[in-house]
């Protein structure tokens, strides 16, 4: 299996792709992530990748997997990150 793309080597490609410099394509990623953080309350789209979204989970019951004991989870708020269909029929149709 291969290793994931570092933030370097991403930024290099998007660099050479775009014929941009490394410091643009730096600030240009700074920025998107910036306002992916800021607007994600509200559900943040990146067109062709997917959505960042605030979901409610509801308590449940859970087990310590050190002691076995059941134990209760609360309900809280995470981060979710929704695949597009696009992202998804794009990589895993291509064989």
């Amino acid at each position: 299996m291969a290793k994931a793309m570092t933030k370097s080597q991403l930024i290099s490609k998007v660099a050479e792709a775009c014929q941009l410099s490394k410091k643009q394509v730096v600030g240009i990623l700074d920025c998107l992530v910036g306002i992916a953080y800021k607007e994600a309350k509200n559900g943040f789209t990146l067109p062709g990748m997917g959505k960042l979204v605030i979901v409610n989970r509801k308590a449940r019951m859970g087990r310590n997997p050190a002691t076995g004991l059941k134990m209760k989870i609360p309900a809280k708020r995470v981060l979710k990150f929704r695949i597009a269909k696009i992202a998804k029929d794009s990589v895993l149709l291509k064989k």
